[in-house]
């Protein structure tokens, strides 16, 4: 998946055994069409272990968020639900200095019920990675139309053709 910087996002997080879904433009990608896109956009299981994880994973890879929020922080769920209403927080980035052209943004909160996603998401085996899981075609169809920016409405339309192929 992409660079050399992504593939190791990807091996940090998998090696933490952290749970986590691809979304955004690499999904778009794994389902079909090929677009540039600059982040990793990853909605990850939003309890406090699993975020930890997250977090200690990205930092092993010198990733560290733009804003002074800890990962204890980010896993109290009343905290973060109050930042998405208030502050209108959708995702948290993640810069790193080495890999200033590869930022992460992780979601602050689940856009769909984390568990059943994670079921019918589809695995990309990545050599000497492994199993990278990939939100399914319907739920990122779905999260475009939400988002309704012009790149995701192009998207839209590219992924229901997609979807048309297959039904």
């Amino acid at each position: 998946m992409r660079t050399a910087s992504g593939r190791a996002v990807f091996k940090a997080l998998v090696d933490a055994d952290v749970r986590f879904l691809v979304a955004g433009g690499l999904a778009v990608n794994v389902h079909g069409f090929m677009r540039m896109t600059l982040d990793i956009d990853l909605v990850v299981k939003l309890d406090p272990g699993n975020i930890r994880r997250a977090f200690a994973a990205l930092a092993s890879g010198g990733y560290g968020p733009t804003v002074p929020v800890s990962a204890g922080e980010f896993g109290d769920a009343e905290l973060r639900d109050r930042w998405v209403r208030e502050k209108n927080m959708r995702v948290l980035r993640f810069h790193s200095d080495e890999h200033w052209d590869t930022p992460v943004d992780l979601f602050a909160s689940e856009p769909f019920p984390f568990d059943e996603e994670y079921d019918r998401s589809v695995v990309r085996e990545l050599a000497g990675i492994g199993g990278v899981r990939v939100i399914s075609l319907r739920t990122l169809i779905r999260m475009k139309e939400a988002a309704g920016r012009p790149q995701d409405l192009a998207d839209i339309d590219n992924l229901r053709l997609r979807l048309d192929r297959h039904e």
